[in-house]
């Protein structure tokens, strides 16, 4: 498959829902992005790997972002080769995203953690949660250096306070609990929604997957949610799965998708709100709103409560 093909694909299944004021407000942001980064105070993160594929930007790319490199673009092509649905599962994904960080900010949650961001585009958990409540804050945490230094820039705009990007990695949960911006920012004594969107899948358990978001959870107040999404083997054939794995394996974080039990087991204590955890496309999605191909998409969404 072609890059615009790639493109093409996301483009097309956008259809309908205003796609191509979101491809306009998309292509504007990005626009300012880079006029932020040629600035004179600027400098390149010097820890910028352009030669190992990047979660983030693959998952840029199968959004038909622009922000990410040859070497992101060649996985991704190699991971859409062996699971074709994945620009539809990136897609589908956001817009879990937006009905779940619409359905915490309703509650009155008015803090967010956004962990695993990826980069800001149209949709993002700051653009929902403060048109539901305009004093919410946001804090996005990711690894790699090109997403912080993008997210900084698209946000630029944002009330100071409101929206904090922190550059650090899910695999040391306590350096992000104590991150000095992110206690400027969020009061952990109060209600958080912490997110790990699509970020859970790219940690082994080897590598300490319970104890991180145990970590996390346990740091949470009463009334706090949890916002999960994680990809899965339960719905494609396991040779399909398998094969999406592997293209990973190249990546600077290997690809493990879960089985629906061990998913439901990050959610620890927490009270899952209806519908449960479900297919991704199906959380809080009415039937006129399911994309074609939903069946599809080999993930599970949910959205859970800390009483």
């Amino acid at each position: 498959m072609t890059e615009d093909a790639a493109r093409g694909i996301a483009r097309d299944g956008a259809a309908g829902d205003g796609a191509s004021d979101a491809t306009a407000e998309r292509g504007a942001a990005q626009r300012v992005a880079w006029q932020w980064a040629r600035a004179e105070d600027w400098q390149p993160p010097t820890e910028l790997d352009t030669e190992t594929p990047h979660p983030a930007r693959m998952y840029d790319y199968y959004l038909g972002g622009k922000d990410n490199f040859e070497a992101d673009r060649r996985a991704a092509e190699a991971a859409i080769a062996a699971y074709p649905a994945l620009p539809l599962l990136a897609r589908t994904n956001r817009a879990f995203l937006g009905r779940a960080v619409a359905h915490a900010a309703g509650l009155g949650i008015r803090q967010f953690l956004d962990i695993g961001t990826g980069i800001p585009a149209v949709g993002s958990t700051t653009e929902v949660a403060r048109r539901v409540a305009p004093d919410a804050r946001v804090v996005y945490v990711d690894n790699d250096p090109i997403v912080a230094t993008h997210a900084r820039a698209l946000l630029a705009g944002h009330l100071a306070g409101h929206t904090t990007v922190l550059q650090a990695d899910l695999r040391h949960p306590a350096s992000i609990l104590d991150d000095p911006g992110l206690k400027q920012a969020i009061d952990l004594g109060e209600p958080v929604a912490l997110m790990l969107v699509a970020v859970l899948h790219f940690i082994r358990d080897e590598d300490g997957a319970d104890e991180i978001v145990s970590t996390l959870r346990d740091a949470l107040a009463p009334g706090s949610a949890l916002i999960l999404s994680h990809g899965s083997p339960d719905f494609v054939p396991r040779e399909m799965a398998d094969a999406g794995t592997k293209v990973y394996n190249r990546a600077s974080a290997p690809l493990v998708l879960r089985e629906r039990s061990r998913v439901e087991s990050f959610f620890g204590d927490f009270r899952l709100t209806e519908p449960g955890l479900v297919q991704l496309p199906l959380w809080g999605a009415s039937e006129d709103e399911l994309p074609e191909g939903w069946q599809q998409v080999s993930a599970y969404a949910g959205v859970a409560f800390k009483s």
